[in-house]
């Protein structure tokens, strides 16, 4: 349990960075996955080749049927399946971390920059839920959803077709059933939890690209402080007028002087 301990720890970490959906994603994960496998899918799966008997005394027969039977256990796949699965969210806390102490000890010139961090979240959501159904995928395909109580095996060292029955396998199924309806609801939570870091991030970069135009716009209407200064200058139409004015006064006064 030291292991899953740990585990837990690093995972819980991630809530601080998680949304709802994503909190709601690793209850799931720590209850219904790392504990319930913990405690009931080891004591449900530990004698699993030891209680796998066949009507031969074949030295290898048993072990090679077995091996037809399950080419991986249920136990030792949904471990891996945890493990792949966790790997995103602790790597993004590992990223979290190695940045919050670039801050602080002043290596960094400012805080991290918030659409990075975001990025990283939505790339360890979309490989949690490519991990999520990959193995949802590869179970039903090894495994279906029953686990039949009998297997027919037959092919060396087996001298004959050879009847092998499996140890409590109405108990198996059940399992193997829960797993798999945790797989899809881990899958669709994810897939919530993606397209609401997705919606919300939009109306974001909306908003700035309008703050951007509006900056644009503000900075052409704005006159050059460097160009020559604008001076008003006298209307066409009144200057010829004037000039008209003064031609006539001076006709007038000439007039006078030739009639005196």
């Amino acid at each position: 349990m030291g292991e899953w301990a740990f585990l837990g720890s690093l995972l819980d970490a991630v809530q601080l960075q998680s949304p709802l959906v994503g909190r709601l994603w690793l209850v799931v994960m720590l209850i219904f996955r790392i504990l319930v496998l913990a405690t009931v899918g080891g004591a449900v799966f530990e004698d699993e080749q030891e209680e796998f008997v066949c009507n031969t005394l074949q030295p290898g027969c048993r072990q090679t049927c077995y091996d037809r039977a399950f080419p991986v256990s249920h136990y030792r796949f949904w471990l891996f399946h945890i493990l792949l699965l966790s790997a995103p969210p602790v790597l993004f806390v590992i990223y979290s971390v190695h940045r919050a102490g670039k801050q602080a000890g002043g290596a960094d010139d400012g805080p991290g920059p918030p659409p990075r961090r975001r990025r990283c979240y939505l790339l360890s959501v979309a490989l949690r839920l490519l991990a999520e159904l990959a193995f949802l995928a590869g179970q039903a395909l090894l495994y279906g959803f029953r686990v039949a109580p009998h297997f027919a095996c037959a092919g060396p060292p087996c001298p004959h077709t050879v009847d092998c029955f499996v140890s409590r396998p109405t108990e198996k199924t059940v399992f193997v059933l829960f797993y798999f309806a945790v797989g899809l609801l881990s899958a669709l939570l994810s897939v919530a939890e993606l397209g609401h870091l997705l919606w919300k991030g939009r109306p974001r970069a909306g908003r700035r690209r309008q703050a951007a135009e509006r900056d644009g716009r503000r900075h052409r209407a704005r006159p050059d402080p460097c160009g020559p200064p604008a001076y008003p200058h006298p209307a066409p139409a009144s200057d010829s007028e004037g000039g008209s004015g003064h031609s006539k006064a001076s006709l007038a006064t000439v007039r006078q002087d030739l009639a005196i």
